[in-house]
């Protein structure tokens, strides 16, 4: 076959494996529409017996996920005494285990997971080509996506610098959406594929908006590179200005995510902004930026939410150089412990969550500078000791 007959035929197959992924997000689309949630459902968390599964992950996650439990059996004791909260552990949900199954989350793990009421999870290490191993997909996208966790929620707060933040940031479109399947012709082109849809953009915009006129907020900021990327940043900024009609009350605003990466080390205007809309990549960025100031990315909580399930995890990775080196018992919990108060909060404990928000502050003031992440500094279990402490 001659080299023309060659690349022909690699273009056909680019063209095919992109016909089938966009069959793929056409169909997917068609079944959020069918069955249209338009904000996170009461799924009876709030009743009955709640179950709570523990999957420490891999990296540091074994180690911060250790003393979050402490403080969780310190803060729910009466309860799993009762029998009124169960903690599961899931088995499985190791770099090892995934790696040696060829499986992002084995089945027999994602079914362990189904039994739960919500997910409290550790990070977890995505393969990549440096590693010599499968080139597994990331499991936070994997978990996002099987169960439509589409609202990651981000909250930053420095009350000293009047900032308090919270980010809604798309969860399940974007470049993740396809972003393990590109296509490659060659050795001389490569294309990464962005999803934007109506139904993916409405339901996060409505959580925005619902989530800031609930809470008392009086702006919501939008943030896209609509300038360049015409077809789905623009889709995505007209979707949200639609929806924010329904919010009169809400002042709406729009910025290009380059501007905005500048504005949140503008201390002259960045305790102006409130509620903050992204897509899905934006939002991952500029939310551990915001966690950076705040006191860095082991400082932050998540929450991923969909409308029948959610998962709770600190916003960084595994920190696989820090386990590397042995300095793993150094790794600040903070975020992890956010992220259970965020979890307290969505299962109706909201007066243990927020004795934990408090008991959080008191320790983030005395220890916080020393939780270096480097030998030296405060360890994880001084940080859990101080916030059980506080309790």
């Amino acid at each position: 076959m001659e080299n023309r007959d060659i690349r022909e035929q690699e273009i056909m197959d680019a063209v095919s494996a992109f016909e089938m992924m966009l069959r793929e997000q056409i169909n997917r689309n068609e079944k959020m529409r069918k069955g249209r949630k338009e904000s996170p459902a009461d799924t009876g968390l709030h009743e009955g017996k709640k179950i709570i599964g523990i999957a420490a992950g891999d990296g540091i996650g074994p180690v911060i996920m250790r003393e979050t439990r402490k403080v969780l059996e310190k803060l729910l004791k009466q309860e799993l005494a009762a029998g009124s909260v169960e903690f599961r552990d899931i088995q499985g949900f190791t770099l090892e285990n995934r790696l040696a199954c060829g499986e992002t989350v084995p089945e027999e793990v994602l079914e362990e997971m189904r039994k739960c009421h919500v997910l409290l999870k550790g990070p977890t290490t995505t393969p990549n080509a440096a590693m010599n191993t499968k080139n597994l997909e990331s499991a936070n996208v994997f978990l996002r996506r099987t169960f439509d966790l589409y609202a990651n929620v981000r909250p930053v707060s420095i009350p000293e610098e009047g900032i308090d933040w919270t980010f809604f940031r798309e969860n399940t479109e974007g470049e993740y959406a396809l972003g393990s399947r590109g296509v490659a012709v060659n050795d001389c082109l490569s294309v990464d594929f962005k999803v934007t849809t109506y139904e993916g953009t409405r339901r996060i915009a409505k959580a925005a908006f619902d989530f800031a006129r609930n809470n008392g907020k009086k702006k919501v900021s939008i943030v896209t590179k609509a300038n360049i990327l015409k077809k789905t940043d623009g889709s995505f900024l007209e979707i949200a200005r639609d929806v924010a009609k329904d919010y009169p009350e809400i002042e709406t605003d729009s910025w290009f995510v380059d501007i905005m990466a500048a504005n949140l080390v503008n201390k002259d205007i960045r305790g102006d902004f409130q509620v903050f809309l992204l897509p899905n990549l934006y939002g991952d960025i500029i939310t551990d930026e915001a966690a950076q100031i705040q006191g860095g990315v082991g400082t932050a909580g998540s929450a991923n939410i969909g409308s029948d399930y959610a998962v709770f995890e600190a916003i960084h990775g595994s920190a696989p150089r820090m386990v590397e080196q042995g300095i793993e018992e150094y790794a600040n919990p903070a975020s992890l412990m956010k992220a259970a108060s965020m979890m307290l909060a969505h299962i109706g404990f909201t007066e243990k969550a927020e004795r934990l928000e408090k008991a959080l502050s008191a320790a983030d003031e005395a220890m916080g500078p020393s939780m270096t992440g480097l030998p030296g500094g405060g360890k994880c279990i001084d940080f859990a000791s101080c916030v059980m402490q506080n309790l």
